[in-house]
């Protein structure tokens, strides 16, 4: 399993759109936090950066690997190694390679400008959405056989957690406004991994403007460590739940 993890992280690691793109995440965040002299417009400004670019990066490039390897899954497969092991040792792989882009690219300029609680909640959840969206990818993969059909799938699920799902919720508000939504919405935001990582990182700041519908009526809800310990352990089960259904559909595939 450690040679497995090992070969596909180097493997990741020495493509030029990952080295590409921790280098755009590195440069972007210095210079976000060299041209601000207020520190939380920049960590507005990395907040947008987490919501949409890495949650396409890491599911459409994890899609992309995952379908190129077909020939080297099938190898592996003929040999004497469980599916299960091998399976968690692509997401594994996958998932440590995003971790450190992202931790380079992101965690040093934040670690150095906003040492501080909101900036260490915005790179845990740009983790976690790194680590989620990679889930998700080898999801959509191991149940899609046709490969532009599975990045058309993945394109479609970041498309809908970070455009469509808001605007569904304002719709859904604005149709029943006469009735008390506040649950519902709750519930709503949890079906958003994307969403509950802009809660958790807007309740440690305090920019009312960028409070969208879900995160308004989380933060009436829970505030403090409550809402930060739910939303952490929802984003944990986003991460495992995508995670243990391809692991089951993989061990039954007929390769």
């Amino acid at each position: 399993m450690k040679k497995v993890i090992k070969y596909v992280m180097l493997d990741i690691l020495n493509s030029k759109i990952i080295i590409a793109y921790t280098l755009f995440l590195f440069c972007f965040s210095i210079g976000l936090f060299m041209m601000e002299n207020v520190v939380e417009k920049s960590m507005a400004s990395l907040l947008t950066l987490n919501l949409i670019i890495v949650p396409i990066i890491s599911i459409i490039f994890s899609t992309i690997y995952v379908y190129n390897a077909t020939e080297f899954i099938e190898l592996l497969s003929a040999q004497p190694i469980k599916r299960k092991t091998l399976w968690l040792s692509i997401f594994f792989g996958l998932a440590s390679a995003f971790v450190l882009a992202f931790g380079i690219g992101c965690g040093i300029p934040i670690l150095i400008f906003a040492f501080n609680a909101t900036g260490i909640t915005l790179l845990i959840t740009g983790l976690f959405l790194s680590i989620i969206f990679v889930s998700i990818a080898l999801l959509s993969s191991v149940y899609i056989k046709d490969k532009a059909k599975g990045i058309g799938v993945s394109l479609m699920i970041w498309m809908y957690f970070s455009i469509l799902f808001d605007g569904l919720v304002l719709f859904l508000l604005f149709q029943l406004l006469e009735y008390p939504l506040e649950k519902l919405i709750i519930a709503l935001s949890i079906l958003n991994p994307i969403d509950l990582a802009r809660i958790v990182t807007l309740l440690k700041m305090d920019i009312s403007a960028l409070m969208g519908a879900t995160s308004a009526v989380f933060k009436q809800s829970f505030t403090g460590a409550a809402g930060s310990t739910i939303t952490f352990a929802v984003l944990a089960l986003w991460a495992i739940v995508p995670l243990w259904f391809s692991t089951r559909k993989f061990q039954k595939k007929d390769l």
